[in-house]
């Protein structure tokens, strides 16, 4: 396992980051994954012998159960959560009260003491903005994720789902008061889900934000379980939860390619998949979920599969992204300016 810098901060992270949304299974996350205290405790033992020391989970997972289970399994297992990097998220709907929901100063503090209560912790290392909030003013949130930060609950701040427009804004915004600033950035990527790469995979390099992605199988549509033949895979997070969206077709001849490649290095096609998120230059940590222990531990292959340059240039061959304006226009225009 190797360890990377989280954007321009000292902290080193595992390059494989364990997430937890199987954890729990209440309601709407029953399709996801519905691994109770024993699992739980298994997979994190699995994770953390193989050298994973980012752990990411949230308060909407199972409405806070992923959280109770991630903090109890810390305490089963007798972990030291100063050797783990604990991330959770904020803006989710808790309940159906009007104010437990969103970013504003008044969610942000009560939900980082419900998470901290939860995860048996006294501070989060990374806090997440889980996706835009269009009531709440970004000068708001932004003042209250550094105050949260002064108070030694949270240490980092990062966003996820927002875009980039709105992140450059809060950094604006940030920079101007003299306010702790977001370190990382956490979206979906994956071969089947390149759309980060037309304005957030720029912006992350020019600001030097790390970059998470999340579903880097597709909601394992890349895992090598579905075929033109059929959809259903059966036992498979997609039968239930189709998400997130993806352009299927393509995704299969994507998935020719990759399987080719899986075959010639003797790996499995999910191997491939990940290899190729985790060889990005933009890329810091790539979370990986799991709901058996042979499920994780071919997730944690992957970190042994070096895709050559020829591998990558079939891959992306298949899966680049159709051009956009004003992406051909900024490319064409900046032919004279080559050296």
């Amino acid at each position: 396992m190797k360890y990377n810098f989280l954007g321009n901060t000292g902290l080193l992270v595992s390059e494989l980051c364990f997430g937890t949304m199987t954890f729990g299974g209440n309601g709407f996350w029953a399709a996801i994954g519905k691994i109770q205290q024993e699992g739980v405790n298994e997979l994190m033992k699995e994770a953390v012998d193989a050298g994973i020391n980012f752990i990411d989970t949230a308060n909407i997972y199972s409405f806070g159960e992923s959280e109770k289970l991630l903090g109890q399994s810390i305490k089963d297992l007798g972990l030291n959560a100063n050797e783990l990097v604990i991330a959770s998220k904020v803006r989710g709907r808790m309940n159906d009260k009007p104010n437990s929901v969103g970013l504003s100063r008044y969610h942000i503090f009560n939900s980082v003491d419900e998470s901290l209560q939860r995860l048996q912790l006294n501070h989060i290392d990374i806090l997440y903005v889980h996706g835009v909030d269009p009531k709440t003013p970004v000068e708001e949130t932004m003042r209250a994720l550094n105050d949260i930060v002064n108070t030694g609950k949270v240490r980092y701040i990062a966003v996820c789902n927002w875009p980039a427009w709105i992140v450059m804004k809060a950094l604006g915004i940030a920079e101007k008061n003299g306010w702790h600033k977001f370190v990382g950035l956490q979206y979906f990527y994956s071969l089947a889900g390149r759309d980060v790469e037309r304005e957030i995979v720029p912006l992350a390099a020019d600001q030097n934000l790390a970059l998470m992605p999340w579903s880097p199988l597709a909601g394992g549509f890349l895992s090598g379980k579905f075929t033109r033949s059929g959809d259903k895979a059966g036992n498979a997070r997609r039968d239930e939860f189709d998400f997130p969206p993806i352009n299927k077709e393509k995704t299969y001849d994507i998935l020719d390619v990759i399987y080719e490649i899986a075959q010639q290095y003797g790996v499995s096609t999910a191997q491939v998949a990940l290899a190729w998120v985790r060889q990005q230059p933009s890329v810091t940590s790539t979370i990986i979920g799991a709901k058996t222990k042979e499920q994780l531990k071919d997730n944690v292959k992957s970190t042994e599969v070096n895709l050559s340059k020829e591998d990558l240039e079939k891959i992306d061959a298949v899966s680049a992204l159709p051009k956009e304006y004003p992406g051909w226009m900024v490319e064409r225009q900046a032919m004279d300016r080559q050296k």
